[in-house]
C-alpha cells in the first residue's frame, strides 16, 4: 500500500512513508493536510490572549542558535524582581490575559525558590490565571543545580501553582545535531522523560521542534515520530509547534535557510504524521504572521496568541518584541477565511 493510500484510509505512516512526503507537490500535500485539519476543526483557528514573560537572560548554557543569552553576544544582563514580574502580570490582567507564559535562561544565581515563589505569588493573587512555565530544559537545569530529581522539581512546580508546561528546549532530537546546536543542554531522552513524568501527573504540555538550521529532513521526521510514540503512551501533548530558526545574532552561521515552501511542507507533514497530537500551532513569532496565516491552509489550526512582549526570538530577528493586539489578530484570521476562536490554555473554547 502506498503512503497516499494509507493517508486516504487513515492508516498511520511509518518513517519511510513520512520521508517521501517531502517529495510531494506542495499544493497536493497541503490539500491532504487541510482535509485532516478540517475533519478535526472545520475552519476554526484558535488563539489565546496571553502574556510572555522572560524573567532573566543570564544563562549557564551556551546554545549556538540562541541570541537571547547574556553570557555571550548580549552584554546587557538582567534579572527581574518578583515585584517587576507581578507588576507586569497586573498590567496584563487588566488587558484580559488568560495565560501567563514564563520561560527564561538557566540562571545559576537566582535560586530554585526564586522561580517557585513567583509562581505562587501570581497564583495567589490571580487564581484563575493559567500559569504555563518552565521548559524541560529549565527543569533539567534546576534538577542538576539543586540536586533534585525531575519528579521532585515537577512536584514543586505543581505545589507552587504551575498549570502546564511549554514545549521549549526540544530543539531537534538527533543527538549529533543537538551536540552542535545546544551541547550540554537537556538531552532528547531527558526531554521526553520529563514530559512523560509531567503527563503522568495528569498535566498537559506542548511539544516543539526547531527547524531550518543544520538539521536534515530525516532529523525532523525522527523528531516527530519520537513525539508520536510518547503521545501514544501518555496522551499529554496539547499541540505540536514547529519553530522556524531565527538567523540573527547567533553562532550557527547558517547560510542556507528554508524557503516558505519548505516551511509549509513541514507544517503539512506534521499534521499528517502526528495523528495523535490534536493541535498544530503556527507560532507567528518565528514563522512571521503572514506565513502563519498561510499555514492555516496546510494543517495549522492554532496561531498561539497576543503575547504582548517577547524577548527570546525577537533577539534573533523575529518581529515579535511587542506582540499583537487582539483586534488585529482576530481580523487577520477572519480576512484569511477562517473563524477566530479564543481558547484557554487547554483548548476549551471561550468565544
Amino acid at each position: 500500500m502506498t503512503f497516499e493510500e494509507k493517508i486516504k484510509n487513515n492508516i498511520r505512516l511509518n518513517y519511510e512513508d513520512a520521508i517521501k512526503l517531502y517529495d510531494m507537490d506542495l499544493l497536493q500535500l497541503g490539500e491532504m493536510a487541510s482535509k485532516i485539519r478540517e475533519d478535526k476543526f472545520g475552519r476554526k483557528t484558535y488563539y489565546n490572549v496571553n502574556r510572555h514573560i522572560n524573567p532573566t537572560n543570564i544563562c549557564k548554557d551556551v546554545c549556538q542558535f540562541c541570541a537571547y543569552s547574556a553570557s555571550r553576544k548580549n552584554p546587557n544582563q538582567y534579572t527581574m524582581t518578583h515585584n517587576e514580574i507581578l507588576d507586569t502580570v497586573y498590567n496584563s490582567v487588566k488587558n484580559g490575559i488568560k495565560e501567563v507564559h514564563i520561560v527564561s535562561a538557566h540562571n545559576p544565581n537566582t535560586g530554585l525558590e526564586w522561580y517557585l515563589e513567583v509562581f505562587k505569588k501570581i497564583k495567589d493573587k490571580y487564581p484563575s490565571l493559567h500559569v504555563k512555565a518552565l521548559t524541560a530544559a529549565e527543569i533539567h537545569f534546576l534538577s542538576e543545580e539543586y540536586n533534585k530529581s525531575y519528579e521532585e522539581i515537577i512536584n514543586l512546580m505543581i505545589d507552587y501553582g504551575v498549570d502546564s508546561m511549554p514545549g521549549g528546549g526540544a530543539e531537534i532530537f538527533d543527538e549529533k545535531v543537538r551536540k552542535r546546536v545546544c551541547g550540554g543542554k537537556v538531552s532528547s531522552d531527558q526531554w521526553l522523560q520529563i514530559h512523560k513524568l509531567w503527563h503522568q501527573k495528569g498535566r498537559k504540555s506542548n511539544a516543539t521542534m526547531l527547524f531550518g538550521h543544520i538539521e536534515s529532513r530525516e532529523n525532523r521526521i525522527d523528531h516527530m515520530l519520537r513525539l508520536r510514540d510518547l503521545q501514544d503512551i501518555t496522551n499529554g501533548f496539547n499541540s505540536f509547534i514547529p519553530l522556524v530558526y531565527q538567523k540573527e545574532n547567533n553562532f550557527l552561521k547558517v547560510t542556507d535557510f528554508p524557503t516558505a515552501q519548505e516551511i509549509l511542507k513541514t507544517f503539512a507533514i506534521a499534521r499528517i504524521v502526528l495523528d495523535n497530537i490534536p493541535s498544530l500551532k503556527a507560532y507567528w513569532v518565528t514563522s512571521s504572521i503572514k506565513l502563519a496565516l498561510v499555514a492555516q491552509e496546510f494543517g495549522a489550526n492554532d496561531l498561539d496568541g497576543t503575547i504582548e512582549k517577547e524577548s527570546i526570538n525577537s533577539a534573533a530577528g523575529a518581529a515579535s518584541a511587542n506582540g499583537m493586539k487582539q483586534t488585529e489578530f482576530i481580523e487577520l484570521i477572519k480576512n484569511s477565511g477562517f473563524e477566530p476562536i479564543q481558547r484557554d490554555s487547554l483548548y476549551n473554547e471561550l468565544s
